[in-house]
């Protein structure tokens, strides 16, 4: 019996990501025509076309300005979690603006939706050693799961030590469900998608999640987001070299990348794949920290 893995979406517009966040301010953000209808619209039908159904990640920004979007996602099968008010990252808030704004993003998100939030992830897996106090006010504000750390090496997130496969916090008994990797050559390697996928070849990405699936039998995390299936999303011109690699890469060959995945593998959303079983090992956040 083949593994089923987890597809989620981080449901955010283009001039929401943290790369622009020093040249798109918050507040010109309703300024902005959006591209979350269209592109939400698209994501829907491709996952009706293959029978999936898959966990969006959502910004209670988005859902307070398009809460027929919000609608469109549960009619179709779909589980809502939190994104997060606006895309802030942990390493830009207090404690207490972070457990501000992850609580009316899970009250909102569940008024519009009528569905239960069990769960969070991090704007920009912004979960680091030095932002586990996070996982307190996530118990606080009543989400069972999070999907936030990334357990790599990376220039701005990432917790190298963390484990690879689901845990429960010891001191607040949250899941954490982390991005995959695939182990090589002693070190983690993403196999979850985002810019990554767009990256590797198919073929490469195909491989790394078999080896998670087949040879390990654990399930993994897939991510994507709105504008990462959008080529004709409005360029941005004054962003860093890297920056603008990094965000544009490869968009035409998303939407077809998508489709092979989705073919290949199988997929649920968090709460059928990791939920169901809550026999988890217990870690203390001493032991991830490093402290």
């Amino acid at each position: 019996m083949s593994v089923t893995n987890a597809m989620t979406i981080d449901v955010e517009d283009y001039f929401q990501v943290s790369a622009f966040e020093h040249v798109i301010h918050r507040k010109d953000w309703d300024g902005i025509p959006s591209r979350i209808p269209q592109n939400v619209e698209k994501i829907l039908l491709l996952l009706e076309r293959h029978d999936i159904h898959a966990t969006f990640f959502t910004l209670g920004w988005i859902a307070v300005s398009f809460p027929q979007v919000i609608t469109q996602i549960v009619e179709a099968g779909h589980e809502i979690a939190s994104h997060g008010w606006s895309h802030t990252r942990l390493t830009d808030l207090t404690p207490e603006e972070f457990h501000a704004d992850i609580t009316s993003t899970r009250k909102l998100l569940q008024d519009v939706s009528g569905q239960e939030v069990l769960g969070y992830r991090a704007p920009s897996f912004s979960v680091t050693p030095k932002t586990l106090w996070a996982y307190e006010k996530i118990l606080e504000a009543g989400y069972t799961y999070s999907s936030s750390i990334f357990p790599i090496r990376h220039d701005l997130y990432g917790i190298a030590q963390a484990p690879r496969t689901p845990f429960i916090f010891e001191e607040t008994g949250i899941v954490e469900i982390p991005l995959t990797t695939v182990r090589m050559l002693g070190r983690n390697y993403p196999f979850s998608g985002g810019g990554w996928f767009r990256l590797m070849p198919y073929s490469l990405f195909k491989y790394g999640l078999n080896k998670v699936n087949i040879k390990e039998n654990l399930p993994g995390v897939f991510y994507f987001h709105p504008w990462e299936l959008d080529p004709q999303q409005p360029r941005q011109h004054n962003l860093s070299t890297k920056t603008s690699f990094r965000h544009y890469l490869n968009l035409e060959k998303t939407k077809r990348r998508l489709e092979h995945l989705l073919e290949d593998f199988q997929w649920d959303t968090m709460q059928s794949v990791f939920l169901s079983e809550t026999n988890y090992p217990r870690v203390g956040i001493s032991e991830i920290s490093g402290k």
